[in-house]
């Protein structure tokens, strides 16, 4: 597979072969090298990501994390099936940050690229839609990026996801606020009308209201709204005390730019999920500070586990070798699915499919992400998200008291 388009005609691919060859030729994403094995040792995991378009950038993070695990399962000889080790290889497809594509795509990996496992796509929106293909086929699937409960309460049997429910963001995130802003009462969300932000947004909601604050304002914008000029304007005139907003990293990135031509501030300013992301404190500069969020893991962690990389500090070092950054919690998301899928395989002894689900649905273990065990919905149901807020440029987690590194900040007062 290269990055550049053939300058000769040449016979026309496959559907499959042909997503690839497109996300190669329009991003540098797929050049990435993938360790890979060939002939019947070899087990296939079909990953769909939006390589282009709109998610692209958490696309990157998804393939990162999934590299830097198959590279390291190959480097230690594969996973171990019955005794016998068998290497592992990641078939992407881009399915251009568009749901049903990433439905189509699931479906073509299964039947046409005859992946063993899945990866589900990026988000809830597209891993609620894609999970209606693998649970039909029977395919055990991960979803790394999925925290709306709305994806799990579908009764299927072989989806299992890595995030927590959306309430245990903002529940913490609504208790430090009450408690080191007494003076907030005046709540305003602003939310992409797409599943997991608007699922958030309504935890929020419900998280705030629980504590007696007043949410004054509840706007939605579209996918790929470029322009949040009035809806900003609307949370203006309403003076809150406390700025909720949810989208992805360019999304957020968008609004805080357009909050700061605006001039709209307030003491607390929280967004979901960007401010986790390097590129998200980047692109904002010094509008980043005190602004506030919530994810599933962060390199502050300090687990010991039983997967392959052993302890959030070696995860860390090895992504920090591969990648020359520091990982978040979409790479470590990403790179724990493989791993659990390494764990219930070699738990099953087998690649059958129903003993490796039935493997996924029993585990209770400790992981470099924290510990794992899967809820009756295939959600986790093990973990205590941290809490953090930029501060000097940074990212600093503010709870859980265990890897606390700072305290909370309020803006303006």
């Amino acid at each position: 597979m290269t990055g550049t388009r053939p300058s000769t005609p040449r016979p026309t691919p496959s559907p499959s072969r042909r997503a690839l060859t497109t996300a190669a030729a329009l991003s540098p994403l797929l050049s990435l090298p993938v360790a890979r094995a060939q002939g019947q040792d070899t087990i296939r995991f079909g990953a769909p990501l939006p390589v282009t378009g709109a998610l692209a950038p958490e696309a990157v993070k998804q393939q990162q994390g999934y590299d830097l695990w198959a590279e390291t399962v190959n480097k230690a000889g594969g996973i171990s099936v019955g005794g016998r080790k068998r290497k592992v290889e990641i078939v992407y497809a881009d399915y251009q940050s568009n749901t049903p594509r990433a439905v189509q795509a699931t479906e073509r990996l299964i039947t046409q690229d005859k992946v063993d496992f899945m990866f589900a796509p990026f988000g809830s929106g597209a891993a609620k839609a894609a999970s209606t293909v693998s649970e039909r086929y029977q395919v055990p699937t991960i979803a790394a990026t999925a925290s709306s409960a709305q994806v799990y309460d579908q009764g299927y049997k072989y989806l299992f996801g890595t995030f927590t429910p959306n309430e245990t963001l903002t529940e913490p995130l609504s208790d430090i606020v009450r408690a080191k802003a007494p003076g907030v009462q005046r709540v305003a969300i602003l939310a992409r009308n797409d599943l997991f932000p608007l699922a958030i947004a309504q935890e929020m909601e419900k998280s705030a209201k629980a504590r007696g604050l007043n949410v004054v304002s509840f706007e939605k914008y579209a996918i790929n709204t470029m322009d949040h000029s009035a809806a900003i304007a609307q949370i203006k005139s309403v003076s809150p005390h406390w700025i909720f907003a949810t989208g992805y990293i360019n999304d957020l990135v968008l609004i805080k730019k357009q909050m700061a031509d605006q001039k709209i501030e307030a003491p607390v300013v929280t967004m979901v999920a960007g401010p986790a992301y390097k590129e998200f404190v980047d692109a904002a500069g010094k509008g980043a500070e005190n602004i506030s969020s919530a994810s599933w893991w962060h390199p502050a962690a300090r687990y010991k586990g039983t997967d392959l990389f052993g302890t959030t500090e070696n995860y860390v070092k090895l992504f920090r070798e591969r990648f020359k950054e520091d990982p978040d919690y979409g790479h470590a998301s990403a790179s724990v699915s493989g791993a659990l899928f390494q764990m219930a395989i070699e738990k099953a002894g087998s690649l059958d499919k129903q003993k490796v689900r039935d493997a996924l649905a029993a585990m209770n273990v400790q992981t470099f992400w924290g510990p794992v065990k899967f809820g009756p919905t295939g959600q986790i149901s093990s973990l205590e998200p941290p809490v953090f807020q930029i501060q000097g440029g940074k990212t600093v987690v503010v709870h859980p008291a265990s890897i606390k590194q700072g305290e909370f900040r309020l803006g303006v007062k």
